[in-house]
C-alpha cells in the first residue's frame, strides 16, 4: 500500500464526489485494495431508494466495487445485485482520484459510460451536460483528458476489456 492510502484491506474509506466544486454525493465503502496507483473499495448503493436508468436500475442490495486511479481520467464501478448477479460497469470520467488518510476524492467531469453485463450495451452518457459545463472553455487541458478518457473506455468496452484493465 501506499503511503498515501488507508491502512488494509477493510478499512472504511468515504468517496466523496465532487462536481462543479460541490460535493455531490459522500458515502461510506471499504478498502478492497491499494496499489499506490488503482484505489479498489466495495461499497452498497448509497442513494436512497431505487434509480431507473431505461437501461439499469440501480437499487438497495446492489453491491459497487469501484476501480480509481491516481493517474487516469476516469473510474470503472462495477455493478452486481444482492445475489451477486452482474448487472454491468458504470463508469465515470473524472479527474485523478486523491485518497488522503481515509477519504477518496474524485472530481466529476459530467461524461459517463455504461457497459452491460452482456456487453451488447455500450451507452455514452450525458455528453450534454458536459457540453453545457463550460468545461472545455475553462480548462481545455482537462476537457480533452476527459474526451480521451471516454474514448478509451467505450474502446475497452466494446473490446470486452474490462476484465484486463480490472484485474
Amino acid at each position: 500500500m501506499s503511503a498515501n492510502s488507508a491502512d488494509a484491506p477493510g478499512t472504511p474509506v468515504d468517496v466523496v464526489l465532487v462536481k462543479s466544486g460541490r460535493t455531490k454525493i459522500r458515502y461510506r465503502s471499504a478498502l478492497v485494495r491499494d496499489d499506490g496507483v488503482r484505489v479498489v473499495v466495495r461499497a452498497p448503493w448509497a442513494a436512497e431508494g431505487v434509480r431507473d436508468f431505461g437501461f439499469v436500475r440501480f437499487e438497495p442490495g446492489d453491491v459497487f466495487t469501484e476501480h480509481y486511479w491516481r493517474d487516469r481520467w476516469y473510474a470503472v464501478k462495477e455493478v452486481r445485485d444482492g445475489g451477486g448477479r452482474l448487472k454491468g460497469w458504470y463508469c465515470d470520467i473524472t479527474r485523478p482520484a486523491v485518497l488522503t488518510g481515509g477519504e477518496l476524492v474524485v472530481e466529476d467531469l459530467d461524461l459517463d459510460l455504461w457497459r452491460s453485463a452482456d456487453g451488447t450495451d455500450v451507452l455514452r452518457l450525458d455528453e450534454d451536460e458536459f457540453a453545457a459545463s463550460g468545461l472545455a472553455e475553462r480548462d481545455p487541458a482537462a476537457a480533452g483528458a476527459a474526451v480521451a478518457a471516454l474514448a478509451e473506455l467505450e474502446r475497452l468496452a466494446r473490446a470486452d476489456g474490462f476484465a484486463a484493465l480490472l484485474d
